[in-house]
């Protein structure tokens, strides 16, 4: 079974009695797989994550390993797909991507507050509203195209790992760059996997694939 779509986090993933065989396609793209399909496929060594520091879990692994193994949902069409995509476009951010982190953020629900003071659609804290010029935070046009400023900034300053700027839009730059990577925090590698499993389900609605970059 070919599993592209993945990208850097299944090396993160994959448990230590499991071979994971690595090649690139036709097009470029870095694919993963389960068996050595092609002569060029090699074992991917699972990667030394950094130290945990104490305020983490001493298991980071697990909440990352429950939500992968979870089957990818049917997509289903919202009221703010037309919004989400017109945004995504002007941006040049992935539809699937951005329908799934509203998805993972708020499940579409415009007034959601969190414990932390995060608001909306795309879960804008205050400081990341204002940085974006969000006007009204609880507009849908409004919060999306914050949350998608946001994501074109991540993008860009990740050289366009997806893996990265999921993270760095849980956790936060800083966290992510002390950390070296993903953060071993169990809520944003669960994070992480629960966007990389609904971005798969809203390709299919038709959005292009964007090749994950390492």
């Amino acid at each position: 079974m070919r599993v592209a779509v993945w990208g850097a986090v299944i090396a993160l993933a994959a448990p230590a009695a499991a071979d994971i065989y690595q090649y690139r396609d036709r097009s470029g793209a870095i694919v993963f797989t389960n068996a050595p399909v092609v002569r060029a496929a090699r074992i991917v060594k699972q990667p030394a994550l950094p130290p945990a520091r104490p305020m983490f879990s001493s298991n980071p692994r697990a909440a990352l390993l429950a939500e992968l193994a979870k089957p990818v949902p049917m997509p289903t069409p919202t009221s703010y797909d037309t919004l989400i995509r017109d945004i995504a476009d002007r941006y040049e951010v992935e539809y699937a991507l951005v329908k799934a982190m509203i998805k993972a953020e708020s499940d579409f629900d415009r007034t959601a507050v969190s414990r932390k003071g995060a608001r909306g659609l795309m879960q804008l804290m205050p400081e990341t509203a204002a940085q974006h010029q969000v006007q009204d935070v609880f507009l849908p046009r409004d919060n999306i195209e914050g949350g998608c400023r946001h994501l074109r900034m991540l993008l860009d300053r990740y050289g366009g790992n997806l893996t990265l700027t999921i993270a760095a839009y849980n956790a936060g730059t800083r966290t992510v760059e002390e950390a070296g990577g993903v953060p071993p925090i169990p809520e944003t590698r669960e994070y992480l996997a629960r966007v990389l499993r609904y971005r798969l389900a809203y390709l299919h609605e038709g959005a292009g694939v964007v090749a994950l970059r390492r």
